[in-house]
């Protein structure tokens, strides 16, 4: 919902989203198609109809200054039949009650706006659910004359005008508020307000901006500061702050504590009228993991949509929101704190959530931003892991042991389409031809030459009767049925999409196991629309170089504006220097191993402390700490270990005290290579010894050749850019205020070659170990 001019907007969709549900949560199984089988449907359906037939009609109005508005799927003019179309998967019988009230309360908003626009008295209202799987229609209408519409209309207003009348306030409030925001520190760091400066004016300019800034200066509130400020200069709706783990959360959380947003009752602070939620993955809101998602098995489900007034109203009244206050909320009313979540989202200022709320295919802050029309802004932190993050989320994998173990238990339903994918399946290793000779104990690996359709078609089948079969069964079903449904429809989303920013890939582990992956090499394709989709982004990050790097991956708008902030940081605070004496290639490490032990205890005994050791693997890590306790058995060494649970990783990290001496030894790109924070002494200094480059693997190698053939840069853009990201994100763990001082050694010969010293940064002074 928006206010302009004195007028309440909102959209058909949601007003009835919030007038027209009632009853109980229900999550059983319904699997939903994807927005583009949706899109699909509904042009399938139009197509069917005669000419004259209007498809995606818009159409408004107005009650008492609220506008209401959206788009009517389909209106024969001839029938005098307005159509809403709705796609499905599977037995209509398994829908709740609940679910088709909303939907004809939609087409019936529309059918009054309809009347009312043409002068119509009557017209025939029609709900079209299209299977996609079969593309049967099922038609449901009613007539209605316009004085009828026209009342249902009014009511659903009546309804949602107190609501839209505290939501103008609440806007007016915010945006007076915000005219007043202060920066909460007495002045910013170096390089603070060149950030800021860059964040404000690309919202100004409704533009994208990389922005490369160190760590130290304080991003988090660098950035959220001056677009809280551009919010009402700019007519922003929404902020979505987008992080990749959770601790990036919760530096933006009290980032905007700081700036009064939480507000203090111990202080006697106001809280400022900004509304601020955090979103968090359902199975760490959840409150009964053990129970499925509807009223006849949670407590929390039950009644939710009729005690979601009060607790929507009791949310927003709290206006900070964050994972406890949402949960103190929601079983105070007792509703789910998750699904809670979902609908705050659409009533809040600012989100705070993991990147995939909005860049994942089915994000829900993308789908809330389009459909209500938000001018929406979005940070996003740590912004050079998003090519790898986006990359996952628009690939799948599928593992053969899993759909054969299936089959032989399989009920007798299922039995026939689980063949299918066996039989399929077989026929697929049988054509890659024998397994490629690799390293014994290592899994063979091809690329294929395109997608397996006969797979894909067997997969296609095989969930359309998993749905019916779930539909016919919905409770006592065994769970595998459902995991391999949503693989199954994941994979063929997918493949429906299949281009040459992907690829599809056969792993042999032995007989009767392999793994079919569809991997996406180049994002952009999916990125793209979601980017042109916000009114302004800034992704930022300490490592974005080199610019056309992450743009050419990331697909951002051509007019994305690029800023480098000025490191606060003198070459004087850091030595950095390179061991160019040593190859860490893979052919050289065992060779490798002596010297690096000497480098290692040298620069210890010169100035003992504190020290990060990072390796491209855990073998080689291994190998180097064996030798240096042998051989210097008087330094303190710890390691990072395979599969490190989070209470060792804290372990690891506590080594590292004030005053404390010794090494500890990490893999290049895991958990301690980023996103840790060890100032002044708690570590003086770090040694790379690997150019972080992804392994010379086929799978790369076929990364290599696409990226080569689509942009003419597939070494840079396959191994040696991420690769150095790496080196750059790990090295960032030494100097972390203006008041540290530390010692930096690149061992390998290679970190003296100009193009990769040009990807290093500029402030650093890179010596010669002698």
């Amino acid at each position: 919902m928006t206010a302009k001019d004195g007028q309440y907007r909102v959209a058909v969709r949601a007003l009835c989203d919030f007038t027209a549900r009632e009853g109980d949560l229900d999550h059983r199984f319904t699997p939903s198609p994807s927005a583009r089988e949706g899109i699909a449907g509904h042009v399938l359906v139009a197509g069917r109809r005669g000419t004259g037939y209007e498809a995606e009609l818009p159409l408004s109005g107005s009650y008492r200054g609220l506008v209401v508005s959206g788009r009517a799927d389909g209106y024969d003019p001839r029938a005098n039949r307005l159509e809403e179309v709705k796609t499905h998967r599977g037995d209509l019988a398994r829908m709740a009650a609940n679910q088709r009230a909303l939907h004809w309360a939609q087409v019936r908003v529309y059918g009054a706006l309809l009347c009312a626009e043409r002068k119509l008295e009557a017209v025939t209202l029609a709900l079209v659910y299209l299977d996609i799987a079969t593309g049967r229609e099922t038609s449901l209408s009613e007539e209605a004359s316009a004085a009828e519409l026209a009342a249902f209309f009014e009511a659903q207003c009546r309804r949602f005008l107190a609501w839209a009348e505290q939501e103008s306030r609440h806007r007016q409030a915010r945006d007076d508020d915000l005219y007043r925001l202060s920066f909460p520190h007495p002045a910013f760091r170096p390089g603070q307000r060149e950030l800021a400066e860059g964040v404000y004016k690309a919202a100004a300019t409704a533009r994208c901006l990389l922005t490369q800034a160190p760590t130290g200066i304080g991003k988090t509130i660098g950035t959220l500061f001056p677009l809280l400020t551009a919010m009402p200069r700019q007519g922003l709706d929404r902020i979505a702050f987008l992080t990749m783990k959770t601790p990036g959360r919760r530096l933006a959380l009290d980032a905007l504590a700081r700036l009064g947003a939480a507000g203090s009752a111990e202080h006697g602070e106001e809280r400022r009228p900004l509304r601020v939620l955090e979103l968090v993955a359902r199975s760490k809101a959840c409150e009964h993991p053990d129970k499925t998602c509807h009223g006849e098995a949670c407590p929390l489900a039950a009644g939710f949509y009729d005690r979601l007034p009060a607790a929507r109203q009791a949310a927003v009244t709290r206006g900070w929101l964050d994972r406890e206050a949402l949960r103190e909320v929601a079983l105070a009313h007792e509703v789910c704190p998750y699904y809670l979540g979902q609908e705050l989202a659409r009533w809040c200022d600012v989100t705070v959530g993991d990147v995939n709320h909005y860049f994942d295919a089915g994000g829900l802050l993308h789908g809330l931003a389009q459909a209500d029309g938000w001018r929406l802004a979005l940070l996003v932190d740590e912004a050079h892991n998003l090519i790898e993050r986006a990359r996952a989320m628009y690939s799948a994998e599928l593992d053969q042991r899993d759909f054969s173990r299936l089959h032989r238990s399989a009920p007798p339903a299922l039995v026939r389409p689980l063949g299918r994918v066996v039989r399929q399946w077989q026929a697929l290793v049988r054509e890659a031809g024998p397994a490629p000779e690799g390293e014994p104990g290592r899994p063979a690996y091809c690329v294929l030459e395109g997608l397996p359709d006969r797979l894909v078609g067997a997969l296609q089948l095989l969930a359309a009767a998993i749905t019916d079969y779930l539909g016919e069964h919905p409770t006592g079903s065994d769970p595998e049925l459902q995991e391999r449904l949503f693989e199954a429809l994941a994979f063929c989303r997918l493949a429906d999409s299949f281009g040459d920013h992907s690829l599809c890939d056969l792993t042999r582990h032995g007989k009767g196991h392999s793994v079919v992956g569809l991997r996406n090499l180049v994002p952009a394709d999916f990125l793209a629309p979601r980017f042109a989709a916000a009114r302004s982004c800034v992704l930022f990050s300490a490592t974005l170089s080199p610019a056309h790097y992450h743009r050419d991956l990331l697909g951002l708008p051509e007019a994305s504006a690029w800023q480098s902030v000025s490191s606060p940081f003198t070459s004087d605070q850091l030595e950095v220097r390179i061991q160019g004496g040593i190859s860490t290639r893979l052919r050289d490490r065992a060779a490798s191993v002596e010297p690096i032990v000497a480098e290692l205890a040298g620069q210890y005994r010169q100035r003992p402390g504190n020290y990060l050791a990072f390796f491209s693997s855990f073998a080689y890590l291994e190998a180097v700490m064996a030798r240096l306790r042998e051989a210097h058995a008087e330094i303190p060494a710890w390691a990072q270990t395979r599969g490190m649970q989070e209470a060792d990783r804290d372990a690891f990290l506590a080594r590292f005290r004030p005053g404390g001496r010794g090494i500890g030894f990490a893999v290049l790109g895991g958990a301690f290579a980023e996103g840790i924070d060890l100032p002044g002494d708690r570590l003086i200094g770090a040694f790379i010894a690997t150019l972080g480059l992804p392994p010379f693997d086929p799978f790369n190698e076929a990364l290599k050749a696409r990226l080569e053939s689509r942009f003419g840069r597939g070494d840079d853009y396959a191994y040696r850019i991420p690769g150095l990201i790496k080196v750059v994100q790990a090295a960032g763990r030494v100097i972390r205020g203006p008041e540290d001082r530390g010692t930096l050694v690149l061992i390998d010969d290679r970190f003296g070659h100009r193009h990769v010293r040009s990807l290093l940064p500029t402030w650093w002074r890179l010596g010669q170990c002698q």
